[in-house]
């Protein structure tokens, strides 16, 4: 018999039924009901302030209006929902907006994968290109880095935990090299990358592609400088690979302007894109490709969700909202400004820490795992969603959605503060 679960009354089938691989909510053991904006609600009415905003998928925040307006208008007169990769109304619409106010503007040339429905779809399909079009097996990747769990793109991923939780067969043709800034800021490890593919006895494989993202979301908010980034663009470009840069999380706006390479003298070869690219928390995940590396077969590589009509209607709903002009960026800007200066007033009460990241994906390195954990467990308490990354869950991470209100950040980051010098005290 069914029954209607309010709060936290129910909750007990998830412990029942879902498998234990299940994580954020061992953090968070709330039944939500509702969301708007910034705001999450359980079916106790209490409300609780979203500053994880599904891992970075809801950089517009919860049940925008314009959007739910537009995709319940669409299944109401009975548009199509699902259509493989036919050809459909929504995603004519929704290629002609992405070219109008995505890449024509920035002067950018590329054709659009659509692939499965999630970001390691679209890392899985942007190494498996880069190694037909070159020829090649070897794939540069970095320290710190994270693509995604299933197997190609888990092999390029950094942490030991996701590498080996449950693997039992071999992760290869992945070099891992250092990222910039992991051996100090007097290194510059884009020389070692050079050396390394410049020297026959280096025992390093010619790459079929350098995988990166410009700043590392999971790994700890590290930020790619842009001399780095020249640098390697500069030496993938000599060596004949493919640079991918990984926007999964840094982009669609997240890191201030809606790709995360933006001004930094790069044009990748392959861009993926997932988590905000539909605006709505929908699954819909792209690779972006310079036309001369098109080179699939028809059919070479498919999925059966990467025609989601639904996320067509919102994605294009939010491109035209958020990105017909500069203002929306400018808000991001004064957003991102607000974040860093309240995370560095709180970063002066922990001893050591700092402030990490760039944009709307910023946060403190607290240096210690049990640190950050206790400080997010008080915030929790305090109604307050934030998580952990990095190599230790060292750093306090705030993926704040990106249209959050100046008085909800304040709110959300006076919680953080409290949370910060009571749990320091705690741990003490």
């Amino acid at each position: 018999m069914m029954t209607e679960n309010r709060g936290s009354t129910g909750k007990e089938v998830f412990a029942r039924r879902e498998s234990r691989v299940r994580s954020y909510s061992r953090k968070y053991e709330i039944v939500f009901e509702e969301a708007r904006g910034t705001l999450v609600w359980d079916g106790d009415g209490r409300e609780y302030m979203d500053f994880l905003a599904g891992a970075g998928s809801l950089n517009y925040g919860h049940n925008d209006p314009d959007m739910a307006e537009a995709l319940v208008a669409h299944i109401r007169r009975g548009g199509i929902a699902q259509g493989l990769d036919l050809f459909t109304r929504p995603k004519m619409e929704f290629l002609e907006t992405f070219e109008g106010l995505v890449l024509e503007p920035r002067s950018m040339d590329y054709r659009i994968q659509f692939t499965g429905p999630t970001g390691t779809n679209a890392v899985e399909a942007a190494l498996k290109l880069a190694r037909k079009a070159t020829g090649r097996r070897n794939v540069i990747a970095f320290t710190n880095g994270f693509h995604g769990v299933s197997q190609g793109a888990l092999a390029a991923t950094g942490n030991r935990d996701n590498r080996m939780g449950g693997i039992t067969v071999s992760l290869p043709d992945v070099t891992r090299l250092p990222y910039d800034g992991y051996l100090g800021g007097s290194v510059d490890t884009s020389e070692l990358l050079e050396r390394v593919l410049s020297d026959p006895s280096s025992g390093v494989d010619a790459p079929a592609a350098i995988l990166l993202e410009t700043v590392q979301g999971e790994g700890g908010l590290n930020v790619a400088s842009r001399p780095w980034l020249r640098r390697v663009a500069a030496i993938a470009k000599a060596h004949g690979a493919l640079l991918i840069v990984d926007d999964i999380q840094a982009g669609v706006g997240r890191t201030g302007s809606f790709f995360s390479f933006e001004g930094m003298g790069v044009t990748p070869d392959l861009v993926t894109l997932s988590k905000s690219i539909s605006g709505f928390g929908l699954p819909m995940s792209l690779l972006l490709i310079k036309p001369e590396f098109d080179v699939w077969k028809p059919g070479e590589h498919n999925g059966t969700f990467r025609g989601n009509a639904h996320a067509f209607v919102t994605a294009r709903v939010a491109l035209e909202k958020f990105w017909g002009d500069r203002s929306f960026q400018h808000e991001i800007e004064r957003s991102s400004a607000l974040v860093g200066e309240r995370l560095a007033r709180i970063a002066r009460l922990v001893p050591g820490a700092t402030v990490k990241g760039r944009g709307m994906m910023q946060g403190i390195d607290v240096r210690d795992g049990d640190v950050a954990a206790e400080i997010c467990r008080r915030s929790a308490d305090r109604r307050l969603i934030i998580e952990s990354a990095g190599p230790k869950d060292e750093v306090i991470k705030i993926l704040a959605p990106l249209t959050t209100s100046e008085q909800i950040l304040n709110r959300g980051l006076d919680i953080l503060e409290e949370s910060a010098a009571a749990g320091l005290h705690a741990v003490a």
